[in-house]
């Protein structure tokens, strides 16, 4: 049975509230330290700007693999237990982190901290799918991401406080304490939402026929891989941020601000597609926002390639690639888990591991090819809509803009 004590039966608005704030433990883990990563590189003595990038990446990477365990084991376990341990888990790692005294140390604590956290992606995909689906599923998400969002606004500029009153060591301490916060809350308000009857058991046979499942499903695996490489245009967006508003644009202390406006229209996007999503259809919105994609990075090479690009150009630029991608993401999502419902938790987990791996690498591709310029960024922007496009044309069978339901 499934826990309905009175104390753990959250109302719709909390449940929403908590998914955002599961989810936000990752995007802090991500968003927060993007202020110090001069700072850090100085104090560590990290060679070159591009090696910062690594304090980001190291940490998806870890965010991506440790998505391979804990889906079956929450299949197995429940939700809860899972949740609970992988949360004191990054309490902990935050805390090595902060304690850091070389690179190679809070390399390895930043890959613990992604390897904890990804217990959060996996977890709050398989507790929603356990709900809802199909298109109320894609609602709950997209609201859950549209206060999720909030986050990115805030994080550097919360970051800079806290560099404000302390060494970038206090950045990874109240990383610890959020965590703290929402493993509390998990604790005490978070009932089990998958009942003994449904659990799977974890063995090589059941572990195999639901990777055979995801994996040769069209829509499960086809939409998991679309889904990574514009998880990857973020990824580059932010691993390769604090370069281009500072360095290139020399906006110093504007960074913040001009970070937090970007990531605005994402959660713009998230709210325009809670409202619309249930109406228009997964397909409509994310093909059409997928179109614009390419279109603006088509028009943004343009503009960098006849030397008129300018802070104002690329924050128009970049904003509405961010809004097109917002638009992309949880609906990719949300189409990518529907075939697999009956397995969330282990689907979650492969699908979450295609999606942040490759992401990492198509992010770290374009990051690493920055070259003080924006162009690196527009080109990564344009082969990303490409390559996505034709993986959904091929997985919706030639067919674009038409409403029907995976098999």
């Amino acid at each position: 049975m499934s826990d309905t004590s009175p104390a753990r039966i959250m109302s719709q608005r909390e449940f929403v509230a908590f998914v955002a704030a599961l989810m936000a433990v990752n995007a802090l883990g991500v968003d927060l330290m993007l202020p110090a990563l001069a700072d850090i590189g100085h104090r560590l003595a990290i060679a070159t700007a591009n090696q910062r990038q690594w304090i980001i990446t190291i940490y998806m990477l870890g965010f991506g693999s440790g998505q391979l365990v804990y889906g079956p084991l929450a299949d197995r376990y429940g939700r809860r237990p899972i949740l609970l341990i992988s949360l004191l888990g990054f309490v902990g790692a935050s805390v090595f982190a902060g304690g850091s005294q070389t690179f190679a140390a809070l390399l390895g604590a930043r890959f613990l901290q992604g390897l904890m956290s990804a217990s959060t992606r996996v977890l709050a995909v398989a507790i929603v799918r356990d709900r809802f689906s199909g298109r109320q599923m894609a609602r709950t998400l997209s609201v859950a991401q549209m206060i999720f969002f909030l986050v990115p606004i805030l994080a550097p500029s919360i970051g800079q406080v806290l560099l404000a009153f302390g060494p970038w060591r206090f950045i990874f301490y109240a990383l610890a304490a959020f965590a703290a916060f929402v493993l509390s809350w998990t604790f005490f308000r978070l009932g089990e939402s998958l009942s003994v009857e449904r659990r799977s058991p974890l063995s090589l046979a059941s572990l195999g026929q639901a990777y055979r499942l995801t994996l040769t499903n069209r829509y499960s695996a086809g939409y998991a891989v679309a889904a990574s490489m514009t998880f990857g245009a973020i990824i580059a967006f932010v691993s390769s941020a604090q370069q281009i508003f500072v360095e290139e644009f020399h906006a110093g202390t504007r960074f913040t601000i001009l970070f937090a406006i970007c990531a605005f229209s994402m959660g713009c996007a998230a709210f325009a597609n809670s409202r619309l999503v249930e109406r228009l259809g997964t397909r409509l919105i994310s093909q059409s926002a997928l179109l614009g994609l390419i279109a603006l990075s088509v028009l943004h090479i343009g503009v960098i390639a006849a030397g008129f690009e300018t802070l104002l150009t690329y924050m128009v630029f970049q904003a509405l690639s961010m809004t097109c991608i917002g638009l992309c993401g949880s609906n990719f999502g949300a189409m990518a888990m529907e075939p697999v419902g009956h397995i969330a938790g282990t689907a979650s987990s492969i699908q979450g591991f295609i999606t942040s791996v490759g992401a990492v690498i198509v992010g770290s591709l374009i990051g690493q090819s920055y070259n003080g310029t924006t162009y690196p960024l527009a080109i990564g922007y344009l082969a990303i809509g490409l390559v996505v496009l034709a993986i959904v044309y091929w997985v919706e069978g030639g067919r674009l803009f038409h409403a029907h339901h995976a098999r």
